[in-house]
């Protein structure tokens, strides 16, 4: 595999992860923030040479990206197919859908627990801003939407979630990347927010919790431009090591 520095995805969040895993998780990273750009024709001796992997590891790579719709598998080779801003703000979409439907079985539930565990996460995810750490936040943060959604006990809406989980990872690592080092102010925001998302659990308190939602998810803007603005800065880099 390549130097640890070589990776855009957490190399600690793989230590348990096999090949095709790794390999997965990483060209997904780069697909998505523009490094690999869209049109690029993936060759299975080359990534296998440049992850120093077997092909059996590529494939299985290649096939969970193609179920993604981030690549096109063809007799030539793997296409890259990338992610479009109308594609991004779509996942965002469903994950809204979630959300809203969640939070309307949270009102008919016990939520002292999930009370507790957010309120855990939330002073973990303060942690990660005064240690500057974009990963570790960005790790909290899909824990604490995540746990929202399991605490519902739906299998097929867990099922949606489970689907749409690794791109919106790949878009959340890079989005809190740029704004820890661009936007840190932004994060008294963010915990506010989240903050407000407890207090619409715990008080069941339907008008709070589309306040709550809505202020969550209107956040989703800066991302999706955070992202693009990611991808110049990734691709100048690229540029300037080639000179």
């Amino acid at each position: 595999m390549p130097e640890s520095s070589e990776f855009l995805y957490p190399v600690k969040w793989l230590s348990k992860a096999s090949a095709g895993d790794r390999v997965t998780c990483e060209l997904r990273m780069r697909i998505i923030c523009g490094l690999i750009g869209s049109g690029t024709i993936l060759s299975e001796n080359k990534l296998a040479a440049d992850f120093s992997v077997s092909r059996s590891p590529i494939r299985e790579a290649l096939k969970t990206l193609a179920s993604e719709n981030i690549i096109r598998l063809e007799r030539m080779g793997a296409v890259v197919v990338g992610l479009t801003e109308k594609e991004i703000e779509e996942i965002y979409d469903v994950r809204l859908l979630i959300e809203s439907f969640v939070f309307e079985r949270l009102v008919r539930m016990d939520i002292n627990e999930l009370v507790m565990e957010l309120s855990k996460i939330l002073e973990m995810m303060k942690i990660a801003i005064k240690y500057n750490d974009a990963d570790e936040f960005s790790n909290q943060d899909i824990l604490f939407h995540e746990s929202i959604i399991r605490a519902v006990n739906h299998s097929y809406i867990l099922m949606i979630w489970n689907n749409l989980r690794p791109v919106m990872e790949s878009l959340i690592l890079l989005s809190m990347r740029l704004r820890f080092k661009e936007k840190y102010d932004d994060f008294t925001r963010i915990i506010k927010n989240h903050e407000l998302y407890i207090e619409a659990i715990k008080t069941k308190d339907r008008a709070l919790m589309i306040k709550s939602l809505h202020q969550n998810f209107d956040d989703v803007q800066g991302k999706v431009e955070d992202l693009w603005k990611s991808q110049q800065m990734l691709a100048k880099g690229v540029e300037q090591q080639d000179d």
